[in-house]
């Protein structure tokens, strides 16, 4: 890496100058029909494909920003061994079984044997089960160490917040090495000036009680932070987030507007499923739910001073950042028909990422919403036009640059949900 990356997040539409990303590798296609529910997938997908797929978004960002592989960013830190040995300490705080002793040795032993770059790859993609006694022969499970089949989706295990790095708070057993891994690339990556917070677990609970994940959490601007509450992000890892704020003791007032979200169906697990930021007065919403809450609130919760100062019920999530000087118009996802928003919203049609203002990446399979966005005065660049330098983006002020999606929406997520963003220009 060598130059210092500073860790700045104060928008979702600020000009990108660092993200993270991951090329998705064998971890994805180590999965079966029977594991894929586990491994929170609908469906099984093709690496092949999404691979093809995910050239676009890698070749786009990289002409646009400086991108990070975690791959890369994990390797650097296993070099220095008494990083590798907290590595694997951390991972098996949580996956206690790769410590238990046999007489060939544990599991971690063979690990921390590996060098940097084997053991990054093995703990993106898996270990095998050696089918060495009668318990592992029985067992139907292929992996001793399970490959994290998510984490094409850099967003939910780590969120810049600010100048900060708040850690995920998995809903999902399956994706806890993903906060472990980023934690530990942050924590011990010099190049990257910032700190990590985590948000403890409730003791002695059996169930997962505070959880969230960063596909929840959108940086409207630096003092205000929009978070869905739903099947992903609880209202108690919320509260622990209030706690902090007030703990600061901030003369500058800290406003945090919660979106409630139903808990099915899964296309509804985080808030950037049916809303993100476009532009400095531009949004993409799923109407059905943002305009129209109905039963799920939107509630306004101000902090200042050390105290929370107001938390109150707002009539939708564009009515609240109204009063706080922030005018939105809402571009609706799937167009103006209500079979066409189900639709498009199910392949994440409303998940677009920002690289500047008015300038996002999405899938050009949601016809409706990219005639949506053209409406709203968004030029339509495919992808490989960019990158094969065919179009000149620097004559468009406002571009929604179009990625072919036809596995990679089957994993469940969009632009945003595969990137993490560490640097961008704070808005005037």
């Amino acid at each position: 890496m060598n130059p210092i990356v500073e860790v700045n997040i104060q928008s979702e539409i600020g000009k990108l100058n660092g993200v993270i990303i991951h090329t998705p590798g064998e971890e994805v296609e180590n999965m079966t029909p029977e594991t894929a529910e586990r491994a929170l997938y609908s469906d099984i997908i093709n690496l092949s494909i999404a691979r093809e797929e995910y050239k676009q978004v890698k070749g786009v960002l990289a002409k646009l920003t400086k991108t990070y592989e975690v791959r890369d960013l994990l390797c650097n830190i296993l070099k220095d061994d008494a990083i590798k040995a907290e590595v694997l300490n951390r991972i098996e705080k949580i996956e206690p079984f790769i410590g238990e002793k046999a007489p060939w040795g544990s599991l971690k032993e063979q690990l921390m044997g590996e060098n940097a770059e084997n053991l990054s790859r093995l703990l993106i993609e898996g270990v095998e089960m050696v089918k060495d006694n009668l318990t592992k022969f029985l067992c139907k499970d292929w992996f001793a160490l399970r490959p994290m089949h998510n984490l094409l989706f850099t967003r939910d295990a780590s969120m810049s917040v600010n100048n900060e790095v708040l850690i995920g708070r998995m809903a999902n057993s399956i994706r806890d090495r993903e906060s472990v891994i980023m934690r530990s690339i942050f924590d011990f990556t010099p190049e990257f000036k910032t700190r990590t917070l985590t948000i403890p677990p409730v003791p002695g609970a059996t169930k997962r009680i505070r959880t969230i994940e960063g596909g929840d959490v959108l940086i409207a601007r630096e003092d205000i932070l929009l978070i869905g509450n739903g099947a992903r992000t609880s209202s108690q890892a919320i509260d622990i987030l209030i706690e902090e704020f007030i703990s600061r003791k901030s003369e500058k007032a800290q406003h945090i507007i919660v979106q409630q979200l139903p808990q099915t169906p899964e296309s509804f697990i985080h808030l950037d499923m049916v809303f993100t930021l476009l532009d400095r007065d531009k949004c993409m919403v799923f109407a059905p739910l943002i305009l129209n809450p109905g039963n799920y609130q939107t509630v306004h919760i101000k902090i200042q001073n050390g105290k929370l100062q107001s938390i109150r019920n707002e009539k939708n999530l564009l009515s609240a950042l109204k009063k706080l000087g922030m005018d939105l118009e809402p571009v609706l996802c799937g167009g103006s028909d209500d079979w066409n928003q189900e639709r498009e919203q199910w392949h994440s049609g409303a998940n677009f990422f920002c690289v500047g203002p008015g300038q996002v990446l999405g899938y050009a399979r949601n016809n409706y919403t990219i005639e949506a966005m053209n409406n709203a005065g968004f030029e339509i660049i495919k992808a490989n036009d960019f990158i094969e330098n065919k179009v000149n983006i620097s004559t468009h002020d406002k571009y929604v640059i179009t990625i072919d999606g036809s596995e990679l929406p089957r994993g469940g997520g969009g632009a945003r949900c595969m990137t993490m963003p560490v640097n961008r220009t704070n808005l005037d």
